[in-house]
């Protein structure tokens, strides 16, 4: 390539000029680059495959969701998590309730129906239409989607059923989802005391593990059980109803601990804790 060479009878200060304005020329275009290549992946994100949508909730004794703190914490995530992974048609959210029957106590079972249309030979104003119209649809499917999820927040239990906490029945559930081949993410807004009675089960209710190493021996030696399901790589999260100055006795991090080594031995992929 030849090199650029400023004539002799330009001044200097000219010649600044022109440096300044061939920098400027430059800086442009890589910006247009950049801009092009980000609006290329915006599209990519929206053209993703479906998210599954599992949202568990906690309807023992032991959580209360009408305290002022789990009632906020819990309504901001709920609709924290709607706004995140409902994006398109044919993302799936379902609800089900954490009790002595969790794998049949399927509350909600929604689809998102809004749909954007095809606009890859459609003009720009066309296209900025039909982006328009489609945000307005989904807007309106979330606000319906959250108002129903929120009801069934504050549905309250009052059956024989809410004796128990079965979370490990919450784990068919999720392999049932991970068959459908869709984006899988798991919510249980719960304390995460498994409480379940009989031979062969965890009752932390009755004896917790005391540290972090008895939590990981019980969950590689339960998972050894629970293998059984194929829960794919789900992201999950465990929403958890206690204030930051909760006591070791309430909150016990052994009892998390044993959630995370058990996600993790089970083949979950992200694991969070809020």
């Amino acid at each position: 390539m030849q090199q650029f060479v400023m004539p002799q009878r330009y001044t200097r200060a000219t010649q600044r000029n022109l440096r300044a304005t061939l920098i400027l020329f430059f800086s442009l275009c890589t910006s247009l680059f950049f801009s092009c290549s980000d609006g290329s992946d915006k599209t990519k994100t929206l053209t993703d495959g479906p998210v599954y949508t599992l949202i568990f909730l906690d309807k023992t004794r032991s959580v209360n969701v009408n305290k002022a703190f789990v009632a906020q914490k819990y309504q901001q995530a709920l609709t924290a998590i709607i706004d995140e992974n409902i994006r398109q048609k044919g993302d799936k959210l379902d609800v089900y309730f954490i009790h002595e029957n969790t794998s049949k106590a399927r509350a909600l079972n929604l689809t998102v129906r809004s749909e954007m249309e095809d606009v890859s030979a459609a003009s720009p104003t066309d296209r900025e239409a039909a982006e328009t119209e489609f945000n307005l649809m989904l807007t309106r499917e979330k606000a319906q989607i959250r108002q129903r999820v929120l009801q069934q927040l504050v549905a309250q239990n009052t059956g024989k059923s809410n004796q128990e906490t079965d979370i490990w029945a919450s784990l068919p559930v999720i392999a049932k989802a991970n068959e459908t081949g869709a984006t899988v993410k798991v919510y249980y807004l719960s304390d995460m005391i498994e409480s379940v009675k009989g031979p062969g089960r965890r009752d932390f209710q009755v004896k917790a593990p005391k540290d972090n190493a008895q939590a990981d021996e019980w969950a590689k030696a339960d998972a050894e059980q629970l293998k059984r399901y194929t829960i794919g790589s789900p992201d999950i999260t465990m929403i958890l109803p206690f204030e930051p100055n909760a006591s070791i006795k309430e909150n016990n991090p052994a009892v998390t601990q044993y959630w995370q080594t058990l996600f993790s031995t089970l083949g979950a992929g992200m694991l969070n804790e809020e």
